[in-house]
C-alpha cells in the first residue's frame, strides 16, 4: 500500500540487530513506553550488537531464549515529511516500507505515515 510521510524519521541506531532465520536469540527486556510499540523485544545474538525485534519474529524457548521464525533486520529508514513509500507489513506501531525513488529500505513508524487513496479506475464500456 502506498503511503505519504506526515512525520520525519531519523533512526538512532546506525548498526542494527540483523539475522537469518534460525538465529540463536538471547530474548531481554519487552519495549515500555507511551508510543503504541507493543510486544517489542531487546534481543542480541552472537557477533551483533543488540537491537529491538517484534515478538512475532521470536520462537520462544526459555524465558530469555529463543529462535529467529525468519530473517530479520531491525533496519529503520530516514524519511522526511511528503515523503512517498510503498509499506507492506505493518507490525506492532512500525510499517516495513520501501521508497521507490531510491529503492532505500527500512521500518517506519506506523503514526509517521498517512495512506494515500488511490482514484478508482476509470469505467470502461
Amino acid at each position: 500500500m502506498q503511503y505519504r510521510v506526515i512525520k520525519a524519521h531519523r533512526s538512532e541506531f546506525p548498526q542494527p540487530i540483523t539475522f537469518a532465520k534460525g538465529a540463536v536469540l538471547e530474548v531481554g527486556e519487552v519495549y515500555q513506553g507511551d508510543d503504541g510499540w507493543d510486544n517489542w523485544y531487546f534481543c542480541t545474538t552472537p557477533g551483533q550488537q543488540g537491537g529491538w525485534v517484534p515478538a512475532q519474529v521470536i520462537e520462544r524457548l526459555g524465558e530469555q531464549a529463543g529462535r529467529a521464525r525468519e530473517d530479520y533486520t531491525a533496519r529503520e529508514l530516514d524519511v522526511d515529511i511528503g515523503d512517498e513509500v510503498l509499506c507492506v507489513r505493518s507490525l506492532n506501531g512500525w510499517s516495513w516500507c520501501t521508497r521507490p525513488r531510491d529503492a532505500q529500505a527500512g521500518w517506519v513508524p506506523s503514526s509517521h505515515l498517512r495512506h494515500i487513496e488511490q482514484a478508482p479506475a476509470a469505467p470502461t464500456r
